[in-house]
């Protein structure tokens, strides 16, 4: 299972990004692939925050276009929502605790980290932080 980050579904969206071609041809193979992928909440509401800023985007998008990103990634065959089991901040926290820290962004990525290790998933990420986190599976598909 692919479980995407935030950052990699931003950069398929802005075409501004230097990485947009290679994320968005990453991000319309995962969603017309047959691996699937698991959606976090942290990400999906992630791109929807950033997208629709004006301070991070060129372009920034209304929360309608946004919104319909996202639903129209919950539409696809290939994916569905990673639901938090009971011991999910006791899984994210012991993250940030091997990781050393809870700075920055370090916070939701622990929470992404988690899912993957609950569902046996892999993360792909441009994000090296990651790395960070023991026994946590990562694919970098902008280094491709």
């Amino acid at each position: 299972m692919i479980v995407p980050d935030a950052n990699l579904l931003l950069y398929a969206y802005d075409q501004s990004s230097p990485f947009h071609d290679r994320a968005r041809a990453w991000w319309d193979g995962c969603l017309s692939g047959r691996e699937a992928v698991g959606l976090t909440y942290p990400a999906m509401f992630a791109f929807l925050r950033i997208a629709t800023n004006p301070r991070a985007f060129a372009n920034p998008m209304t929360l309608d276009e946004a919104a319909e990103h996202v639903n129209s990634w919950l539409g696809r065959r290939v994916s569905q929502i990673l639901q938090p089991p009971a011991s999910h901040a006791a899984d994210a926290i012991a993250l940030l605790m091997s990781a050393g820290g809870a700075a920055g962004n370090l916070v939701t990525d622990a929470q992404i980290a988690a899912l993957a290790q609950t569902y046996r998933a892999v993360v792909h990420t441009a994000d090296r932080d990651f790395q960070r986190f023991a026994d946590v599976r990562c694919l970098f598909p902008l280094d491709a």
